[in-house]
């Protein structure tokens, strides 16, 4: 099937299929996938003009909810961290849209961009697991064994939810399985911030650039944090993709808005992943899910780098 918008032509089937397999992994760490989207869109499907962008933000938009109501329902969704995060977030990606459209435009350009972003959360993430020897166990291994012993025992599964104990405008916290974690609000205020600009210019809400940076800044369990970076990239997207069709009418010559029947198709497979990702994260280890998200950043990063210099 040819899409106009984008200027493709592959089978409707793939774009779903993809988008379901590449979500069942990345949800568990609390990303929507567009991050890898993006690249097969570019890379394989030949989508090159910065309507991709947009288009990603539109698959978010589509597959993110059931993600993010499946944490809501086991009661893993921290809600002050995560409004903090929406409000961050949002006047940074307005500003990433412009600066996509505006200064990045050609692909070899924005690739290396998106490169020089990727490379540096992956190597932070690996670094941080590679650091981290005995300490005795973490919160993720503790709610692990919880969830495994109640099995055994009752053939049920247990969750514990999340508790918050405070939030102003000076710090957050809350407990979870007995354990008090404490953040600053303005800290994580700033960072969305900036994540929110990235996010925008790279198509992707933020939250494969903000759940990272909650793991390994702020030690918070990726448990908890999950919920909150989906959500957070669920409301950017939707401001994203307003703007990117807004801003179409300013660059007539350039596919700046998104391709909606494009986006769709990845959010119907993306939905399907997201809710089965969710559903099965309290079953992975929390280091293979760290492991997982690390090694995919770095394998994106030195494709697109490689492309760069090889172009």
């Amino acid at each position: 099937m040819f899409f106009q918008d984008s200027g493709i032509e592959v089978a409707l089937w793939i774009p779903p299929l993809v988008a379901f397999v590449v979500s069942f992994f990345t949800s568990m760490g609390g990303v929507s996938g567009a991050f890898l989207l993006l690249p097969f869109q570019v890379s394989v499907l030949g989508n090159i003009s910065p309507s991709v962008s947009a288009t990603n933000q539109v698959y978010n938009i589509v597959a993110i909810p059931s993600g993010v109501y499946r944490y809501w329902s086991e009661g893993r969704m921290v809600w002050p961290l995560t409004w903090v995060v929406i409000i961050g977030t949002l006047p940074g990606v307005f500003i990433g849209a412009v600066v996509r459209v505006a200064y990045l435009p050609d692909p070899k350009h924005f690739k290396l961009f998106a490169a020089g972003v990727l490379l540096y959360i992956g190597l932070k993430m690996v670094l941080d697991l590679l650091k981290k020897k005995g300490g005795g166990e973490s919160t993720e291994e503790r709610f692990q064994d919880s969830v495994k012993r109640y099995r055994l025992k009752t053939g049920k599964e247990e969750l514990k939810t999340t508790t918050v104990t405070y939030f102003n405008l000076k710090r957050i916290g809350y407990t979870f399985y007995d354990e008090s974690f404490d953040v600053s609000f303005w800290g994580i205020f700033f960072l969305s911030f900036i994540v929110g600009i990235i996010g925008g210019i790279y198509g992707i809400g933020g939250g494969s650039i903000i759940a990272p940076f909650f793991v390994t800044f702020f030690g918070l369990p990726i448990y908890t944090v999950a919920g909150a970076a989906l959500m957070g990239t669920f409301v950017t997207s939707v401001a994203g993709v307003a703007f990117y069709q807004a801003l179409a009418l300013f660059f007539p010559e350039l596919q700046v808005a998104p391709d909606w029947l494009l986006g769709i198709l990845f959010g119907v497979g993306g939905t399907a992943g997201m809710y089965l990702g969710a559903s099965c994260q309290k079953f992975i280890p929390a280091k293979a899910i760290k492991w997982m998200l690390g090694g995919i950043i770095l394998l994106t990063a030195c494709k697109y780098i490689f492309s760069f210099f090889s172009s």
